[in-house]
């Protein structure tokens, strides 16, 4: 399957949710505001299986960027996302991007550098084809590693984040639900 952008963005949003996520985003009047992960890649799969597009998807990540590092000016924005989404009953995870590197550590074990951007975000995702984010006021689609490896189905760790261990356990997790995917396992090579 050749997979294009416009064709990613019309597979996704045949996910009624990710429709409803889109269009009441920009009330909200986030910086760099982008839905992303799962729920733009999954309704492809799932398209490819058969499936309904919402199949499989466990929660709808947005994420944004705010100068202000304060866990109070984020909690501000979560909560008016509860609000504005109550009535679609799903997980909508919404995180300031600038803030990931003051709690990623404690929560995860792992350092994390500090972002610049949304796509840097994104950019860190453990299985490189599914870096994909759409910006919720262009509807534009940033792919760095294009869309083969979603349209293929294949799963390879993303360079840019190396984590051997969680990517096993991300990939793993996704066959479990696609086992059609491939799992390209990574090289651990001696220096």
């Amino acid at each position: 399957m050749t997979l294009t952008v416009e064709g990613l963005v019309k597979i996704a949003m045949t996910n009624p949710i990710n429709a409803e996520i889109c269009s009441r985003l920009p009330a909200l009047q986030l910086r760099q505001c982008f839905l992303t992960a799962g729920c733009l890649f999954q309704p492809v799969w799932n398209h490819q299986t058969n499936l309904p597009s919402e199949w499989g998807v466990k929660d709808y990540d947005v994420f944004y960027f705010d100068d202000d590092l304060s866990w109070e000016a984020e909690n501000e924005v979560i909560t008016s996302a509860q609000r504005l989404f109550r009535d679609l009953e799903v997980n909508i995870e919404i995180k300031n991007q600038a803030r990931v590197h003051l709690w990623y550590h404690q929560r995860f074990g792992r350092p994390y550098p500090q972002l610049q951007s949304v796509r840097d975000g994104i950019d860190r995702y453990l299985v490189a084809g599914t870096c994909i984010g759409l910006d919720v006021e262009t509807n534009g689609v940033y792919a760095p590693y294009g869309l083969a490896d979603v349209a293929d189905g294949v799963l390879r760790i993303n360079p840019r984040n190396p984590q051997p261990d969680l990517f096993g356990l991300k990939a793993r997790s996704y066959q479990a639900r696609w086992p059609w995917l491939h799992i390209v396992e990574p090289c651990i090579c001696g220096g």
